[in-house]
């Protein structure tokens, strides 16, 4: 099956979702800095301690941008490889749509209520979804 331009949308969309995020935590960080006093120079590294300094739910939304670019760079490479390669049918457009809802999903539950229990579910959910996607491709390379 060839890929059509369609097939790239869910890359689209978690790339737009991504740079959402990124405004937001600007939007949200650089207040805080100002409020707490905190210089440029002190926010070189994570570990600094300025994060004791700002509100967790500041810090909830770096922390979410952050995960954006962990686990997802193995979702571009994969939707990438199955354009590539000439996979992706439809039960492949379908998962790759249902992670990148479950990403953004897993974006407001860490920023708005950071239930760790209820995170933690929609992450396993998406890395399923993830895993399935893999296999699917796998499979179709070896039969």
């Amino acid at each position: 099956m060839l890929f059509q331009t369609e097939d790239l949308l869910p890359v689209l969309a978690l790339i737009v979702w991504t740079l959402v995020m990124f405004v937001w935590m600007y939007a949200t960080r650089l207040p805080a800095f100002q409020k707490a006093g905190i210089e440029p120079n002190e926010a070189r590294h994570p570990d600094a301690g300025y994060n004791a300094r700002i509100p967790a739910s500041v810090r909830s939304v770096a922390d979410n941008y952050n995960h954006l670019h962990e686990q997802p760079t193995l979702f571009y490479a994969l939707v990438f490889f199955a354009a590539l390669t000439g996979g992706g049918d439809n039960v492949f457009m379908y998962l790759a749509w249902a992670y990148v809802i479950l990403r953004v999903i897993h974006s407001f539950i860490q920023v708005l209520s950071s239930k760790v229990e209820q995170r933690f579910l929609v992450f396993a959910l998406s890395t399923l979804v993830l895993m399935a996607m893999a296999l699917k491709e796998v499979l179709r390379l070896l039969l």
